[in-house]
């Protein structure tokens, strides 16, 4: 008689020893999001660190979740990423009141009124105002107007109410233009709030994401069983800092967009093209960024897709159009302008400008994006979609250099499907640009720099990456047999 423990046994004591791993590394990723969005926080940096020390948190935890069985491993994912949505969203929006502004586009169309019409600081829609969006404000002895800091839970904007020229505090960012929105966002805005008094705040819109991160978190699980791939990824995505500080608690419209993105791709690769069109004009109509996915959506049927994604477009387009006419394009063109795209300076386009300067950062950056999307059109085919998406999104994020994280929302779960986790340095990078207060000369050393590092991670995934492919096919040409 043996003393050794059966082969299952030993098995089966492994998975049991995972779940409590799993649970304290769990506890830790809630108690960091707690943190991270605790209102009040004495800590400013709270955001940035907790968001790196989670990524810690969550490397460590990803691996234990390979065994748990995997009959329950989608379920243990779905309840994590909902368990976390829940912290996310007990608190008002953290870094960004964009919500703020989606709030009072829903609740102008509740009126029967167009969002581009009207803006917020103009005293036509003044009945329309609840409380948690606009308060009366006050001025300086110089005539300035100010507001308390933490009036509405996030920050607060000083304005002046239009044309009484009175005092006006708010919660929405650039309460003078007019939204920059396309449709399908607006839809969204409408339909999230229709349901809700407009005396409630910030919660239907973190809800709403906390939906559609949960959603997204299903689509992956599917997507990976299908390929035969671990369930366990589905975390980076669901379990991550990034979805819940981004996705619910700040609860931006580019959770939608990278929903909307990955359902084309979904489509696309079971030989749907024209519900992949569909999905994808919808994407662009909701913040027009994710028309950089379409080169590695060409691969079939080409006219097919971009017809229903043309068609897509300009349909949701329609009804406000018949209401605003070029006032749809709200904000767009100042946009662009106050955000530097159409300046050589700043940290658009920062790569560029560490090898060029004066006009030809912007050249230098459209002539890489153009290279990328040729090659990226031309490799992509079923097989490696979600790889070449990745390519795609990511680079483009990496050249552009936005100023935004959020801008990302719609590469993370390419990332997942890819793996190439090198590109998850994008993702920091440019939370460090938005989140670490800078000054300059230093802010444009150190955002460049952090553009730089994730540049050289993203090389080194794509050399080692290219390097073992050389190995295997090596191998493969040695272990078969030699043809006579």
């Amino acid at each position: 008689m043996t003393a050794s423990t059966p082969e299952p046994n030993r098995y089966a004591e492994s998975r049991r020893r995972a779940y409590p791993g799993v649970a304290l590394l769990f506890v830790l990723l809630a108690g960091l999001l707690w943190w991270m969005v605790l209102p009040g926080n004495p800590y400013p940096a709270a955001p940035v660190v907790g968001t790196f020390l989670s990524w810690l948190v969550l490397l460590a935890a990803v691996p234990l979740l390979r065994r748990v069985p995997r009959r329950r491993l989608g379920a243990v994912i779905i309840a994590g990423t909902v368990a976390l949505g829940l912290i996310a969203l007990s608190a008002p929006p953290r870094t960004s009141n964009d919500s703020a502004r989606y709030a009072w586009d829903g609740i102008v169309q509740k009126a029967g009124i167009s969002p581009y019409s009207h803006v917020p600081i103009d005293e036509t829609l003044k009945e329309l105002r609840p409380e948690w969006l606009f308060l009366p404000g006050s001025t300086t002895a110089g005539g300035t107007p100010v507001c308390s800091p933490g009036l509405f839970g996030t920050d607060s904007v000083a304005a002046y109410n239009f044309p009484s020229n009175e005092p006006l505090c708010t919660a929405i960012n650039r309460p003078h233009v007019p939204t920059i929105y396309p449709p399908t966002a607006e839809l969204y805005f409408f339909a999230v709030r229709a349901g809700v008094p407009d005396s409630v705040g910030y919660l239907p819109f973190q809800l709403a994401g906390l939906l559609l991160g949960a959603a997204v978190t299903v689509m992956l699980l599917r997507l990976l069983a299908r390929r035969g791939q671990p369930l366990q990824l589905a975390a980076v995505w669901g379990w991550s800092p990034f979805l819940q500080l981004e996705g619910v608690n700040n609860a931006h419209v580019d959770l939608l967009g990278g929903a909307l993105i990955l359902a084309a791709g979904m489509l696309i690769v079971g030989g749907r093209p024209l519900r992949s069109g569909v999905s994808f004009g919808a994407a662009v109509a909701t913040k027009l960024i994710p028309v950089i996915a379409a080169p590695a959506l060409l691969f079939h049927r080409p006219v097919r897709f971009i017809a229903a994604a043309s068609g897509t477009f300009v349909l949701l387009y329609v009804p406000y159009l018949a209401v605003a006419g070029a006032g749809v394009l709200g904000f767009l063109p100042g946009y662009l302008k106050e955000e530097g795209y159409s300046e050589r300076e700043g940290i658009r386009f920062g790569l560029a400008q560490l090898v060029s300067n004066g006009q030809w950062p912007p050249v230098l950056s459209a002539a890489a994006l153009a290279v990328v999307a040729l090659a990226v059109l031309l490799r992509t085919g079923n097989d490696n979609v979600w790889d070449q998406q990745t390519v795609m999104i990511g680079l483009t994020l990496l050249i552009v250099s936005p100023n935004y994280p959020w801008y990302a929302l719609m590469l993370l779960p390419f990332i997942v499907l890819s793996r190439r986790w090198e590109y998850v340095g994008i993702i920091l990078a440019l939370d460090i640009i938005y989140m670490v207060p800078k000054e300059e000369p230093q802010a444009a050393m150190i955002n460049q720099g952090v553009l730089l590092v994730a540049a050289a991670a993203v090389a080194a995934g794509a050399w080692l990456r290219r390097r073992r492919e050389i190995r295997q096919t090596a191998c493969s040409a040695l272990l078969s047999p030699a043809t006579p």
